[in-house]
């Protein structure tokens, strides 16, 4: 089997596939990096003939069979263009895009150049939303009616070292995460849902949940938002993107006219599967509550192999899928269209609180719907090249005002 060049653009959160990338038969010869530390442990793991390039134009000249993009959260769409117009295939973090017109932009440029687009969203991939959609897609549940996805993660109380993390997570007043909506980080919730099912968004509301004395920012003090989708076949979904509430965990549930799957929360892999007493399938019970094995369809994945890896093995996956489209010449699952769809909705779930009104989600597979948000630039966040937050990050507009 060929080794995939990898070539990777942030080694922070990258490095986390080091391991993953090998197992697959692909190798790092690139990274587009500027912390020298970071830098000196890739060199460590990969060797000394690891390219290290601080300039992105001058990094994509480079030999490569792919790019890994993980930079900052809100400004992948940029640097996975200039990949895509010289058509090297794109991993991109998530979220695809930080603004409506570079969703619009990468969307173009994927169908321009056929260049292969790939979100590194890795929560699909884990075991009980593997089972979710294999009972779903076997008709076991009956027509959608309703789904829920939560990712929960409150700040660790008992860090030992809370000054360290803070350093780590948002070394600088205009970084990212200190200014990121609630609703923006969606894509762990809202994904399973959507490779689960199938469907697409259509249409998003939200109301936030402003308690800044629980888990609040400097700037953003909602600790959650929740968010009413609908879909394109009248199924409605309920999302919490980055919530801090609760206590930490991921819970999805999928709902149809039969019956309904769900993880257990605090449960670990396991699932509830529920049958209303007159739709119960052969071989069922009324209410089932198992551990999922992993599925038949991962043939040529080593099991035992992947369960060492980050997030209950789904990291694995975002990098075999991807490297399997590249070997196979085709499109993902999780492809433009799907990336830049999520996106969206999270940005308008956001204009949702802000308006109190809802919004329609383009489909980004139709010009003439996306077209007319081909100028809106509206964003939250500082960018690297100097640019400034446009609108307001925090549901309350009196919150963080004597933080500047």
């Amino acid at each position: 089997m060929k080794k995939i060049r990898l070539g990777m653009f942030g080694v922070n959160r990258g490095s986390a596939y080091y391991d993953i990338v090998r197992a697959n038969e692909g190798e790092l010869v690139a990274i587009c990096e500027k912390d020298e530390e970071r830098c000196q442990q890739a060199k460590e793991y990969w060797g000394e003939n690891l390219a290290i390039y601080d300039n992105f134009d001058e990094f994509i000249k480079h030999d490569l069979d792919a790019v890994f993009i993980c930079n900052y959260f809100h400004e992948h769409a940029p640097y996975a263009i200039k990949c895509i117009e010289k058509g090297i295939p794109v991993l991109s973090e998530c979220t695809a895009a930080g603004t409506i017109a570079e969703a619009v932009e990468l969307v173009r440029a994927v169908e321009k150049y056929k260049t292969i687009y790939m979100l590194a969203e890795n929560y699909p991939y884990m075991l009980f939303n593997q089972e979710m959609r294999r009972i779903y897609r076997k008709g076991e549940l009956g027509t959608l009616l309703f789904a829920e996805g939560e990712y929960n993660h409150p700040a660790n109380k008992l860090d030992p070292n809370p000054e360290k993390t803070a350093k780590t997570l948002h070394p600088f007043l205009e970084h990212w995460r200190y200014h990121l909506p609630r609703t923006y980080y969606l894509t762990h919730s809202l994904a399973p849902l959507m490779w689960i099912t199938g469907v697409r968004p259509t249409k998003v509301t939200a109301m936030p949940i402003y308690k800044p004395e629980v888990n609040g920012g400097p700037y953003v003090g909602d600790i959650g938002a929740a968010m009413l989708i609908t879909n394109d076949d009248n199924s409605v979904f309920r999302v919490f993107g980055h919530a801090s509430f609760g206590f930490r965990e991921d819970s999805y549930r999928i709902v149809g006219t039969k019956g309904q799957i769900e993880n257990i929360r605090g449960g670990g892999n396991k699932v509830a599967l529920n049958f209303n007493l007159w739709d119960i399938p052969e071989g069922k019970q009324e209410n089932n509550i198992y551990l999922p094995e992993w599925g038949s369809e991962w043939e040529d994945v080593d099991i035992e192999t992947l369960k060492k890896y980050g997030h209950g093995g789904s990291d694995y996956f975002t990098i075999h899928e991807f490297f399997k489209c590249i070997r196979e010449n085709c499109q993902p699952e999780m492809d433009v269209y799907f990336a830049t769809s999520m996106s969206v909705a999270g940005i308008l779930a956001f204009r949702s609180i802000l308006e109190n009104k809802p919004f329609d989600i383009p489909n980004m597979k139709d010009e003439s719907e996306r077209s007319k948000f081909e100028n809106d630039r509206e964003t939250p966040f500082y960018s690297s090249d100097g640019g400034v937050p446009t609108i307001r990050c925090c549901s309350n507009p009196d919150h963080g005002k004597n933080n500047k």
